[in-house]
């Protein structure tokens, strides 16, 4: 008898544990579903633009030229490369996400300018209103105290993939 006491508690208890296992998981699946972060969308590929000022992405100082803008692989969207298009010169910088007023017809680069200085703002691709802001530099937080910003847009498009057609 106190055989069948003993085997019942124990089934009572990995009763209790299995209960207490599946209502965990359920609280978490409600809590993931409810307080989801909003995800935005990669700009897939590489994109080019041909920039006619020299600027600031990130904490880098770049030349005017072509250049090619990709997210690094791993960064969970939150790190991209700028590179100019002879391999020349590359610069890391931190984006975040950002929403355009509307759908972009082209994409876009937008720079902003403190009278004659540039700094990467925001990067658009072309139809899709969830892009990318870069995050601003020391640099770039005490010279936007001193000046007026304006800002300026460059038109980027997607750069071919070898052996492939792009547009």
């Amino acid at each position: 008898m106190s055989m069948e006491v003993i085997d019942k508690a124990q089934t009572k208890h990995e009763n209790g544990k299995r209960h207490q296992s599946l209502s965990l998981f359920i609280a978490l699946f409600l809590a993931l579903t409810m307080f989801a972060t909003k995800t935005y969308a990669q700009i897939i590929g590489e994109m080019e633009a041909n920039i006619p000022f020299q600027f600031y992405a990130g904490n880098a100082k770049l030349p005017p030229g072509k250049y090619v803008i990709h997210v690094l692989d791993d960064s969970d969207l939150t790190i991209m490369e700028i590179s100019s298009a002879d391999g020349r010169t590359s610069a890391l910088f931190s984006v975040r996400p950002a929403e355009a007023k509307s759908n972009p017809a082209k994409g876009e680069l937008i720079f902003n300018k403190y009278e004659n200085r540039y700094f990467l703002a925001e990067l658009f691709d072309e139809g899709n209103p969830s892009g990318s802001r870069v995050e601003e530099s020391r640099y770039e937080k005490r010279i936007s105290k001193a000046a007026a910003e304006t800002q300026e847009h460059v038109p980027v498009h997607h750069r071919a993939r070898q052996g492939t057609s792009g547009s």
